[in-house]
């Protein structure tokens, strides 16, 4: 794909074989926070220490925010990647200008499935979700989206009112995993993947405005990708670190394969560990996982939906977690 500067994924799932959730850990050193434009005092940790001109052109940033016209679409038009991120919400955490984790007021968490190549795990989700009352949160490629032996099977999650998402067209690798994360897409051809991916979504029923928050393939992205797809009214979402539950697509000849019981207990530890338990988190699994895992994690989700109900949580779509009424 060098013609548009898209580096495509070598396999058929949707990971390279490698632990990304180590990576993660290394990247963000142990400990992570909300990220709010990178300013301390923006931040509220400094806020005494700012001057009045800063407060001023706060204010000024506040105000003009008001005033910015609104797109083709009818979603606000973005002004600047600074402006839109010196604005960022402070009841959710941020990475990069993505959101890994929901407003933790409540006891509501959502599930957060992605898919390209597999979906075998897709029926016994949506049978475990209707039998607790919960919705769930669909991230499908373009690829997934046109296969037809998945076709029925979008058709349901659409038709009892989960969240379908983009995912990418073509599942493309935006940044390196190590080293500075330069962008390795072109801005024109990133804008046609994603295009072409919600153009896909949106022949399943789904109307453009209810299509607001994407997922980035690998769920790997930087800064410059989130302020892309903010200009085009998607807001960049991904799993709130803590858990396995990313690796239930690993196989067991990989060498970072994760057992599905290793991943449920890491659920419930993390549940345990947190101050606010598992409140506002994306907890992301994978709707398929390919003939490479036997020990599928589907086979565990309704045990996992029923411990969690019994704690008192509620399982919500991405933006009813995001957009509390």
């Amino acid at each position: 794909m060098r013609g548009t500067c898209m580096v495509q994924a070598t396999s058929s799932g949707d990971y390279p074989g490698r632990a990304r959730s180590e990576w993660l850990g290394r990247r963000l050193g142990g400990g992570w926070e909300a990220d709010f434009s990178g300013s301390a005092g923006w931040a509220g940790e400094n806020r005494g220490v700012m001057s009045k001109a800063g407060r001023i052109a706060v204010l000024l940033v506040a105000a003009l925010g008001a005033l910015v016209p609104l797109g083709a679409s009818g979603r606000q038009a973005v002004v600047g990647g600074a402006a839109g991120h010196a604005l960022e919400r402070r009841d959710v955490q941020w990475r990069d200008g993505g959101i890994i984790r929901g407003p933790t007021s409540g006891r509501r968490l959502a599930f957060v499935f992605t898919g390209h190549g597999y979906a075998e795990g897709g029926e016994v989700i949506l049978d475990e979700l209707g039998k607790h009352h919960g919705k769930g949160s669909f991230f499908l490629t373009g690829a997934f989206l046109t296969n037809s032996a998945f076709r029925p099977l979008i058709q349901r999650l659409v038709a009892e009112g989960h969240y379908l998402g983009p995912h990418s067209d073509q599942h493309v690798l935006y940044c390196p995993w190590e080293g500075p994360q330069k962008t390795l897409v072109t801005h024109a051809g990133f804008q046609a993947d994603l295009e072409s991916n919600v153009g896909k979504i949106e022949r399943f029923g789904v109307k453009r405005a209810q299509i607001r928050y994407f997922l980035p393939p690998y769920e790997h992205y930087n800064r410059e990708i989130a302020d892309w797809s903010k200009a085009m009214g998607l807001t960049v979402v991904d799993y709130t670190p803590g858990t396995r539950s990313n690796a239930d697509y690993t196989g067991e000849a990989d060498r970072n394969f994760v057992a599905s019981k290793a991943i449920f207990e890491s659920i419930l530890r993390q549940e345990q560990q947190d101050p606010h338990g598992l409140n506002g988190y994306l907890l992301l699994l994978h709707i398929g996982a390919g003939p490479g895992r036997v020990d599928k994690f589907a086979a565990r989700f309704g045990e996992l939906l029923d411990d969690l109900a019994g704690k008192g949580y509620q399982f919500v779509r991405v933006d009813e977690l995001l957009e509390p009424k």
